[in-house]
């Protein structure tokens, strides 16, 4: 049995943040695994055919994309726990270890910079052309897509949150 050093208790908001990050994520990871199950969805035939393509690794893709999104959002929750995250049982090596603060640091920081790379563009979707969506699946794609771009910022309220929780001396 593996012991651990309690951490301060994370902020309401905190713990808001982290499961809000879950929840920006869930309508746009629906809606790519509709489209991969052959709803269009806002795309037109033309447009969901170029999208998903006529083999089974488009829809696979999109669905693994979902699923990897998704488990990338629950991962926020480790900052909030009040013990150290730390490498899950069901891994046959390091199972139930803590994992450094720096790398754990690391990896919510590089999270924080690559979400907002990729999402903070979904601000102007709708200045962009959409040939292959008709007028109201741009429209219902914007609106599905809009919340990712809360996920950087929540990300970083709670990395900073973990940050300053796990800092020396406030144990």
């Amino acid at each position: 049995m593996t012991t651990f050093t309690a951490l301060a208790p994370a902020p309401r908001w905190s713990r808001f943040a982290a499961h809000a990050v879950t929840f920006v994520v869930l309508p746009s990871s629906l809606w790519r695994i509709g489209v991969a199950l052959g709803a269009n969805l806002g795309y037109t035939d033309e447009g969901r055919a170029a999208l998903v393509g006529d083999t089974v690794w488009g829809p696979a893709y999109m669905i693994a994309l979902s699923v990897l999104a998704e488990v990338a959002a629950l991962l926020t929750l480790a900052l909030v726990r009040s013990r150290p995250v730390e490498v899950p049982r069901w891994s046959p090596v390091l199972r139930g270890r803590p994992l450094p603060r720096r790398f754990v640091l690391a990896v919510a920081w590089t999270g924080v910079a690559l979400t907002a790379v990729i999402w903070t563009p979904f601000v102007v979707w709708w200045t962009l052309p959409h040939d292959d969506m008709t007028t109201t699946g741009a429209l219902l794609v914007g609106f599905l897509y809009l919340p990712l771009v809360a996920w950087a910022p929540l990300l970083a309220a709670v990395t900073s949150s973990y940050q300053r929780r796990t800092a020396r001396g406030t144990r």
